[in-house]
């Protein structure tokens, strides 16, 4: 999808501490309304980091963050949140007192494009069938749909992504592979973690791959099906 000139999202020497250890080292990247864009690397390289940082959520950290066009590095996450940033953590963080439809509902609308709660069980049908369930009654398959399903109930413009195909079978990570794709047909905007190589080229527009805390590369899905095995054999899969 072509680049537009303002991204949409930026950082600008970016980087993060855990007490004296330092887990990010001056990251620039940018990220284009519409597109989808992965952060690739080995498990330890600070991507999370990154996604915390981006959602405001990293207490120690350096550097600066724009969304919108907006200087957002001091605002706390809610505050993110409320301007269209929508975050699905590796957790998934799904409120497990709370029934589906409560974990559905209880998030504000923050963006121009939420999803009816019809359209989240059409997407979802065994969300639908679930709805009165508790979050602590779902598998592992079942909460990533909900907190994937959750943040576009909120019409947030910038989906942030932390695997969210890990530990999943085939048919959940084909399905949510083509409900990214319905994002961006819709104007969406995504920047996710993954470590499935193959799953990232047929989703992505770009790659950017994080060594030891610093981009290394920026690769195109050409760049990226041309190296699979390559980058298979650098993260160890």
């Amino acid at each position: 999808m072509p680049r537009t000139d303002a991204p949409l999202l930026s950082t600008r020497g970016l980087s993060a501490w855990y007490g004296e250890a330092q887990v990010l080292r001056e990251v620039s990247l940018e990220v284009g309304e519409g597109e989808i864009v992965t952060l690739v690397g080995r498990n330890g390289a600070g991507k999370t980091t990154l996604l915390r940082c981006l959602m405001g959520l990293q207490a120690r950290f350096a550097g600066t963050v724009e969304f919108l066009g907006a200087d957002v590095t001091r605002l706390p996450a809610h505050r993110r949140a409320r301007r269209g940033l929508g975050y699905v953590p590796d957790d998934r963080g799904v409120y497990a007192t709370l029934t589906v439809e409560e974990n559905l509902t209880l998030p504000p609308v923050t963006g121009p494009r939420p999803w009816p709660l019809a359209k989240v069980y059409e997407t979802f049908p065994r969300l639908r069938e679930r709805r009165s369930f508790p979050g602590t009654k779902l598998s592992g398959g079942e909460q990533q749909m909900l907190a994937l399903a959750r943040v576009l109930r909120t019409g947030a413009r910038l989906l942030l992504c932390d695997e969210p195909t890990e530990g999943l079978s085939p048919l959940i990570v084909r399905q949510i592979g083509d409900i990214l794709r319905e994002v961006r047909r819709e104007g969406g905007t995504v920047l996710l973690i993954e470590q499935n190589v193959h799953f990232a080229a047929t989703v992505a527009d770009r790659h950017y791959l994080i060594a030891e805390g610093r981009v290394v590369e920026s690769l195109d899905n050409d760049q990226m099906r041309a190296r699979e095995h390559e980058l298979l054999t650098y993260l160890g899969i």
